[in-house]
């Protein structure tokens, strides 16, 4: 009896030793996936200062035999691009060029001459994360598979920056008698801009040829928004047009806003935001409101 548990025993023992060597031998693989955005934004990367990156530029599926580099290097006092693309079809004289953030908004970086379907240019950039594009149209607000004509790969070793959105509501849903909409807002990449002021757009789709233009002055330890408001007897007699500010955590921020009486076109909110980075929006609501509760028609977006 004795002998014949021993046996038991040390089989067991045999047993459990094949398994872990089996499972040193074989260790379990755990597969990393890089998920891919829509619009390509997984393509940001980080450039490091003082270094020269080479990024390969894939030509899109309305581009055949096209091929193009871009080499990129960061120093303390910005960034320099040579674009160098070739396939672009003869009947085309010129692209644009633009750097597109982690939140997917494109910033021009300039017109891109074409001869014989080769495009060659030079740009200078104060941002460090981005991704290239060379799309035919002057004022591209966001990627798309037909806008664009190359966009940038990941080179090797590089890891991608991820999309950085705002979201502030999952869904729309009714609250207290009204409708919360979904809030998608890019940031701005304040930081980026090295104190230099920019210019931004919206237009309001509902109410035709109602728009608003901003300008947007980081200064001090503070940002300097000035709106401007056109034609804006277009939207409903006594509704508020408000300008919000959203934070990287999400939070919103009321700027301004003014009230459309209905007796004037035109008009301007200043404000200033301490936040170091936030994207920028507008809603239309029918009272006085703390938090966005009315339709987003647009985000602004930097020309």
């Amino acid at each position: 009896m004795k002998i014949n548990m021993l046996k038991t025993s040390f089989a067991a023992i045999l047993l459990l030793g094949l398994a872990l060597v089996s499972l040193a031998q074989d260790p379990v693989v755990t597969k990393k996936e890089v998920v891919v955005n829509p619009d390509g934004t997984y393509t940001v990367i980080e450039y490091p200062v003082g270094k020269e990156v080479t990024v390969s530029l894939l030509p899109s599926a309305t581009i055949t035999g096209g091929r193009g580099t871009a080499r990129i290097i960061r120093s303390a006092d910005g960034t320099k691009i040579f674009l160098d693309a070739s396939g672009i079809p003869a009947t085309t004289s010129s692209v644009y060029a633009y750097a597109i953030d982690p939140s997917g908004t494109p910033t021009l970086l300039g017109p891109v001459t074409v001869e014989n379907g080769i495009a060659r240019a030079e740009f200078t950039t104060p941002m460090d994360q981005f991704m290239i594009a060379l799309s035919p149209l002057e004022n591209l607000t966001g990627l798309t598979p037909t806008n664009v004509v190359f966009t940038s790969a990941v080179p090797s070793g590089f890891s991608v920056v991820p999309r950085r959105v705002i979201v502030g509501k999952d869904k729309a849903v009714a609250v207290a008698g009204t409708t919360q909409f979904a809030y998608d807002v890019p940031l701005l990449n304040v930081p980026s801009w090295s104190m230099a002021a920019r210019k931004a757009s919206l237009k309001f789709a509902d109410f035709n040829g109602m728009e608003a233009n901003a300008e947007i002055r980081p200064e001090k330890g503070v940002t300097k928004i000035t709106l401007h408001m056109e034609n804006m007897k277009r939207a409903p007699a006594g509704t508020r047009l408000v300008l919000w500010a959203v934070g990287p955590d999400g939070k919103h921020n009321k700027l301004g806003q003014v009230i459309n009486s209905g007796q004037r076109d035109d008009t301007s909110i200043k404000a200033e935001t301490a936040l170091n980075d936030f994207g920028l929006f507008m809603t239309v609501e029918s009272a006085d409101v703390e938090l966005p509760t009315g339709k987003v028609y647009s985000v602004f977006r930097i020309s």
